[in-house]
């Protein structure tokens, strides 16, 4: 497959002797045990526990580099230095601009040559690296239908900042999210979600035999919110879910709709997730 250079993505250099314990304080990933060569996503969370900005990182030489949203970077080095207080570290815009991801055959020869191996895409089998810079010409459209095929989410198109818990966007399934590293800012809220079993929104695939409408279209069963569409390619697309309730209405034989459209929807193979039939199967 084609490299494809995501122009709408920058990236911060977080550097200096205390970078690794100023950013495992912080955000929801762990920085300890980040591989060499892999790539994971991230959050920095409000106090409530939600999404205030979120992120893919990895090692740089003797940092951190983190990919983020255009325009959520600058607010994220804002509020990032905000934190730094005396810490011994440097945080700097990128000079490069723009992401290339690329798989398939041409991610196994980015690797070793600054590419970072995505593990959001691993854990569904795919090889996917992510590299600094434009290294390629692929149609965006190609990348889009990939995540949108294996359940992966983005910010803005998926679900909206500060609206989101980690959860929702299956961060505790995609290396995001850790319950072992100690606290960080929102990590109480999180911690009590995994340990209670109260995560209840979650991503979908969603498929219909027509194309999909579009991005925001509520998803409903007998006429009840039940989600909301996210990113769309044709017949297929995502959602974040009550999965509660779609797994009641799809042991009921109710339809489910994005609009008027009939629509199904299926929980990501390797996040490992069932829907609940019933209410209290939900809260079991």
């Amino acid at each position: 497959m084609p490299a494809v250079f995501l122009k709408d993505r920058s990236l911060l250099f977080v550097s200096g002797a205390e970078a690794q314990s100023f950013l495992q304080n912080l955000i929801t990933t762990d920085i300890a045990a980040l591989g060499a060569d892999e790539a994971r996503p991230g959050a920095l969370l409000t106090p409530q526990g939600k999404i205030l900005f979120d992120f893919m990182i990895w090692q740089d030489g003797d940092g951190y580099m983190i990919e983020t949203d255009a325009g959520q970077r600058d607010g994220l080095l804002k509020r990032l230095t905000m934190y730094k207080l005396r810490a011994a570290v440097t945080l700097a815009p990128s000079t490069e601009e723009g992401v290339t991801v690329s798989w398939g055959e041409d991610a196994e020869g980015a690797r070793g040559s600054q590419g970072a191996r995505d593990s959001r895409f691993a854990k569904a089998g795919v090889t996917l690296t992510r590299r600094a810079g434009r290294q390629g010409d692929g149609a965006e459209a190609l990348y889009d239908a990939l995540r949108i095929r294996h359940g992966i989410v983005t910010s803005g198109s998926d679900f909206a900042l500060q609206d989101a818990f980690p959860h929702d966007v299956l961060m505790d399934f995609n290396g995001g999210l850790s319950f072992r590293k100690g606290c960080y800012v929102g990590q109480e809220v999180v911690s009590r979600m995994q340990h209670r079993g109260t995560a209840r929104r979650r991503v979908v695939t969603v498929s219909a035999a027509t194309d999909l409408p579009g991005t925001g279209t509520e998803i409903t069963a007998a006429g009840k919110p039940v989600g909301t569409l996210g990113s769309v390619d044709g017949g297929n697309g995502l959602a974040i879910v009550r999965i509660d309730r779609a797994g009641a209405a799809m042991a009921a034989g109710t339809p489910l709709l994005a609009g008027d459209t009939p629509v199904s929807l299926v929980l990501p193979a390797w996040s490992g997730l069932v829907f609940p039939a019933s209410a209290d199967e939900a809260s079991a």
